[in-house]
């Protein structure tokens, strides 16, 4: 097909692309003393990409389940007065249903294939407004690591990347649906919500300081907190083998499927520690995914 490349002009057979990048999981998840729910970002180097056609047919998506990316095209779309037609194609090596922010990366992606397409900006907070009225979301519009409002859809702070980092990660198996994960309610206590506040705070300064050690001990206390509402049966011999291979700490999706451990690219025994882990991991899991922080 021979599309033309024609920018703030609403011709058929415009194109644009747009790409976000995924998250393993989170480095602390939880629930706020005020009552708010809130998360911190993982970045990895897993994106989803999408590509927008203009056209004067019918509003479509491939693969056609990708729904509420296919919603928030046509809310973009309608609110800038731009033909509500075209044709969106996403790809994407995000994991489903497991807690890589797959649908959050896909619909940020979508936005950003229709502003290449149309030479136009979609402000982040209309942004996030309108993934509000579709899920509750990942702060995967930001640059680098952020702390989150998951269920608003609204940032709270904004970091920077962190050093190298790998996961060794497990999968526990099967999905996990986020937006019917926060329709139920969190029994949580008073002082685990007095803990998250703190969490929350010792690891915002964790991150200005780029704190590897300090960042992975709030991740692991967060996701070891997680297994009350989220348990799986992979996660203690997650934390075994960190423990015996001298991992920095433990990371978990804590609305996915998702375990794994942290390892440092800096570390001098790095390699080691990645081979021992994988084995150990195989042994005892029987299922290893290598993945990397985004920097």
């Amino acid at each position: 097909m021979n599309i033309s490349y024609v920018k703030n002009k609403c011709l058929p057979g415009q194109l644009g692309k747009g790409k976000c990048f995924g998250t393993f999981g989170e480095l602390l998840q939880g629930v706020l003393e005020d009552g708010q729910d809130f998360l911190v970002t993982f970045p990895i180097n897993l994106f989803s990409n999408a590509t927008f056609i203009s056209n004067s047919e019918d509003l479509i998506v491939e693969p056609a389940y990708k729904k509420k990316s296919q919603k928030l095209a046509k809310m973009i779309l309608e609110h800038f007065n731009l033909p509500q037609s075209g044709e969106l194609y996403i790809e994407s090596n995000l994991p489903i249903g497991k807690g890589f922010a797959s649908s959050s990366a896909d619909m940020v992606s979508t936005a950003r294939s229709i502003e290449d397409c149309f030479g136009i900006e979609v402000p982040v907070p209309l942004l996030q407004h309108m993934m509000s009225q579709l899920e509750t979301s990942d702060g995967v519009m930001y640059s680098g690591v952020v702390s989150f409002y998951n269920k608003r859809v609204e940032l709270i702070e904004e970091f920077n990347y962190l050093p190298p980092l790998t996961i060794v990660g497990v999968d526990n198996g099967g999905e996990v649906n986020t937006s019917n994960f926060h329709k139920v309610v969190k029994d949580y206590s008073i002082e685990e919500k007095k803990r998250y506040t703190q969490m929350l705070a010792e690891i915002t300064d964790a991150l200005k300081d780029l704190d590897i050690s300090r960042i992975a001990q709030i991740s692991s206390e967060s996701a070891h907190m997680n297994q009350k509402v989220n348990p799986s049966r992979v996660f203690d011999n997650v934390n075994a083998v960190c423990n015996v291979v001298g991992g920095l700490g433990v990371i978990k999706a804590h609305t996915g499927t998702y375990s794994g451990i942290i390892l440092s690219v800096d570390d001098k025994y790095y390699e080691y520690k990645l081979k021992r882990s994988i084995e150990l991991l195989q042994d005892l899991c029987g299922n290893v995914s290598i993945f990397h922080s985004l920097h």
